[in-house]
């Protein structure tokens, strides 16, 4: 890679060499080919390249022929449809309701893969593609927000050709909370929002009892709380975003006091009927 989102050099002169070693782990060898810069300027959330790195092999984005069509649900600032086209050499549809599209697509041609994704405009419940369009769906850190609603898998899932694929990496809960209330040792941060955090009983069962796919993975990523509180340690150092930083702080205080116990990341993957 020669762009911008190519990893810096690690030369002992590089002031990013530390960082970058910091990130550095073999677990996501393909993720740690690009510039620590390009990802944190354009995250929002999560370290979104390393769950799609975790997610890929159940997905089985390998086996994808050249030039299938991937859609990247909830792509935020595109750096996942960059990862997909340059990793699986995929035709990737960027869909995001928050950023747009001109944005993104800046990012993608400075990328070099203007010719293998197209940033759209989208809601998730009003996609804009036809029955049988995809041989893939990929959401990373997205599908919580829209895809607890009972009828959505079905009617997202005819966006899928006959054995295609649906995949995707949420924020979750080891155990769904008993009663009305959060768990004690996370109260002082919880946000409405977080209702949305489910167990990986939960979404198996919420993608199985509507019949639109084979259920074929829903499980724990081990350790995953250690990749996110030093993901938030990081942002909340090096972004260029105060916004971004304080929020990486607050997290980062939350997931730092929870050590696992109750926080993570799950992957889902079905196979369309």
């Amino acid at each position: 890679m020669s762009d911008a989102t190519s990893k810096t050099s690690t030369t002992s002169d590089n002031p990013d060499t530390p960082l970058a070693d910091r990130l550095t782990d073999p677990r996501h060898p393909r993720s740690d080919r690009y510039d620590v810069r390009w990802t944190i300027e354009n995250q929002m959330g999560p370290h979104a390249l390393w769950l799609l790195e975790w997610l890929a092999p159940a997905l089985g984005l390998a086996d994808l022929r050249p030039g299938a069509r991937v859609l990247d649900l909830g792509c935020g600032r595109a750096m996942t449809s960059v990862f997909l086209a340059r990793e699986y050499d995929v035709q990737v549809v960027a869909a995001d309701l928050w950023v747009k599209p001109d944005d993104n697509a800046a990012r993608i041609a400075e990328a070099g893969v203007a010719d293998r994704v197209l940033p759209v405009h989208a809601e998730a419940h009003a996609l804009p593609f036809g029955e049988g369009t995809f041989d893939a769906i990929v959401s990373v850190d997205a599908y919580q927000y829209f895809g607890t609603d009972d009828l959505y898998l079905p009617t997202l899932t005819r966006l899928l050709k006959p054995g295609g694929r649906i995949g995707v990496v949420v924020p979750a809960l080891r155990e769904e909370p008993r009663g009305t209330e959060p768990p004690a040792h996370l109260a002082p941060w919880w946000e409405p929002d977080f209702w949305c955090f489910h167990s990986p009983d939960w979404w198996r069962r919420h993608w199985t009892r509507g019949g639109a796919v084979e259920v074929e993975a829903a499980d724990w990523q081990p350790d995953g709380w250690r990749d996110w509180l030093l993901w938030c340690e990081v942002v909340a150092e090096e972004s260029p975003e105060e916004f971004h930083r304080t929020m990486a702080r607050r997290v980062g205080e939350m997931v730092r006091a929870d050590e696992g116990r109750a926080l993570g990341f799950i992957r889902v993957v079905g196979r369309r009927r």
